[in-house]
């Protein structure tokens, strides 16, 4: 259960997917000048080192933001969030999404993070001393915080699908969110492996039918030869205004990129 370790994966080709629509999102939903709730289910400890052996070993990175970075507007938010990770901590420093958050949002919005992993939860709390961090179930928290205050906001749901129910469990989670939290921006991530494990995910989200809601993939090449990974999804509650132009301009990069 506590085994995952997303010092592997940082900076993949799915966190760029999954972090690039991440930043969008608050970039634009800190344009009005009201307070924001930020809230995490699946933290992690949010600050990577891709010159680290984790990194190195499966090149992951490499194949990732290493080849689409320059792809990339230069004014795009996800490249802010990378420019202030390096400023602060180094050349080869990437940005988890609790940290993109954190730089994106403004000192009156609310960060609430969730992890399970203790190692994790340590190095979350070095990396943002500011934000609200709990060592809890993800899933359970944010149910217990919605609707949240400030009411505005965006939880993302950010699992690593390593066990094995929550292909099943994540579409009833974002059915109950939406339910306490109709105005929350709910964004979940899933893979899209070889084995088609994702599709019983896919069957549940399809069977939600929330009102203006949307999905958005991205395919690539695995990662290294037997990888199962071949592309990335987010399925996304209450998108916010130019979300769908800013997906569809990510993935003629992604195009570029196979």
């Amino acid at each position: 259960m506590l085994s995952y370790q997303h010092g592997f994966h940082a900076g993949n080709a799915a966190d760029v997917h999954k972090h690039a629509m991440l930043a969008v999102a608050l970039d634009y939903l800190t344009q009005k000048p009201k307070p924001l709730s930020y809230i995490e289910t699946h933290s992690g400890r949010a600050l990577y080192d891709l010159g680290s052996a984790k990194a190195l070993k499966t090149g992951e990175a490499a194949r990732g933001i290493g080849r689409m970075e320059a792809m990339l507007p230069a004014d795009h938010p996800y490249c802010r969030a990378i420019a202030a990770a390096r400023a602060k901590a180094g050349p080869q420093a990437y940005p988890g999404s609790p940290l993109i958050a954190q730089t994106l949002l403004r000192p009156d919005d609310h960060i609430t993070l969730a992890e399970l992993h203790p190692q994790e939860v340590t190095a979350l709390r070095k990396a943002l001393p500011g934000a609200d961090v709990r060592q809890a179930d993800g899933p359970a928290l944010a149910l217990s915080l919605a609707p949240p205050t400030p009411r505005r906001g965006l939880c993302l749901i950010d699992p690593s699908y390593e066990i094995k129910s929550e292909w099943r469990d994540m579409a009833p989670l974002v059915r109950k969110l939406h339910r306490a939290w109709n105005v929350g921006v709910i964004l979940l991530w899933y893979p899209l492996l070889a084995n088609d494990a994702h599709k019983a995910l896919l069957q549940g989200l399809d069977a939600l039918k929330i009102e203006g809601a949307m999905q958005h993939e991205v395919r690539f090449p695995p990662a290294r030869p037997g990888h199962g990974m071949i592309g990335s999804g987010l399925y996304v509650v209450n998108p916010p205004w130019g979300f769908e132009a800013a997906a569809q301009a990510l993935a003629a990069i992604f195009d570029q990129r196979t």
